[in-house]
């Protein structure tokens, strides 16, 4: 396949990109490499997928109209999976309108570009923030996600209204994907696990909020990346039993589709850290702290859905995956 990644010098990215390239694909990516975190780690993994026969890269703005333009006019592509957006919950906070130009604005380049060039799947990440003050668990794609917490949420949220109206509108087979806190190798400096093992090697403390009391359904990066694999190959049609009596918000009757990829077993913040001490071999010195605006004190993915639909579901568990994570960073960094 000839497959459009979005973000493919981010941490989800250049994982997915690498599987496409060890199974033959050939994959154009883009990146506009800002400094939301550190661009030498997004460089750096760039270094490792450009030696790959059938790779190129972009570097673009998702928000560039002209520039998004020329890039669907110049390609035919068999997929996009759109993974580039501006990422965390925190940052929406003091920089709403970075959210607006990449995650909305971006967003609607892509739905257009897929429209005019015929694109055969669009596969896009949305995120287990669009549940936002859904207390009743696991969260299911079948439940209502009208009541966002964060604008980062939000623009997520407002991404599966618009595939859905295009789906509807033009046919264009859209599938989005509710990650669930995705750490591992390569991953993101403004996440907890990567900011822990920093601090606690520089024997700084750790800021924990809501005093520990928190729960996430951490989702290690190769489950991630074989959930989103097997999901590129599985077109959605419409569902011949939704009914507008009865709206099932997990499918439809335009060719769309809602999949979480989490582990359904969410992990309490302190074991977690306990997990990565051990992995260390150091205490943390913790800073505790109150919840913080935006944030959700648990998440659990119901991943039946996936599970039925592909034959998969996410698998590692933390002690396996913070290991990992581990053995990377001391690497990556020479520590």
């Amino acid at each position: 396949m000839d497959v459009f990644v979005t973000g493919v010098a981010g941490f989800i990215g250049f994982h997915l990109s690498q599987r496409l390239l060890a199974e033959g694909h050939r994959v154009s990516g883009m990146d506009n490499l800002n400094p939301y975190y550190d661009p030498a780690l997004k460089r750096d993994r760039l270094a490792l997928l450009t030696p790959h026969h059938g790779f190129s890269f972009t570097e673009l703005d998702l928000a560039d109209r002209a520039g998004m333009e020329q890039v669907f006019a110049q390609n035919q592509f068999d997929v996009v999976v759109h993974l580039a957006a501006q990422a965390g919950v925190r940052y929406s906070i003091d920089n709403p309108h970075a959210y607006v130009d990449s995650n909305l604005t971006g967003f609607l380049h892509i739905l257009e570009g897929c429209r005019h060039s015929a694109v055969g799947h669009l596969v896009f990440a949305s995120s287990s923030s669009v549940y936002g003050a859904n207390v009743k668990m696991p969260f299911s794609v079948h439940d209502n996600v009208d009541h966002p917490i964060s604008l980062y949420a939000a623009t997520k949220k407002a991404n599966e209204l618009m595939a859905h109206t295009y789906a509807a509108l033009y046919g264009i087979p859209c599938t989005g994907l509710r990650f669930f806190t995705v750490y591992g190798p390569w991953g993101r400096p403004d996440m907890a696990l990567f900011k822990f093992t920093s601090a606690i090697l520089e024997g700084r403390p750790i800021d924990i909020y809501n005093h520990g009391d928190m729960q996430r359904d951490f989702t290690y990066i190769d489950d991630i990346v074989e959930g989103v694999y097997r999901v590129m190959g599985l077109v959605p049609g419409p569902d011949p039993d939704w009914s507008g009596s009865d709206p099932d918000p997990g499918v439809s009757f335009a060719p769309y589709r809602i999949f979480n990829i989490g582990g359904s077993h969410p992990v309490g913040l302190m074991h977690f850290i306990e997990v990565l001490e051990r992995a260390l071999g150091r205490q943390a010195a913790k800073n505790m702290l109150p919840l913080q605006p935006g944030d959700v004190k648990a998440t659990c993915a119901d991943a039946l859905d996936l599970e039925e639909a592909v034959g998969f579901r996410p698998l590692v568990p933390v002690e396996t995956g913070i290991e990992r994570f581990v053995e990377w960073y001391r690497s990556y960094y020479r520590v």
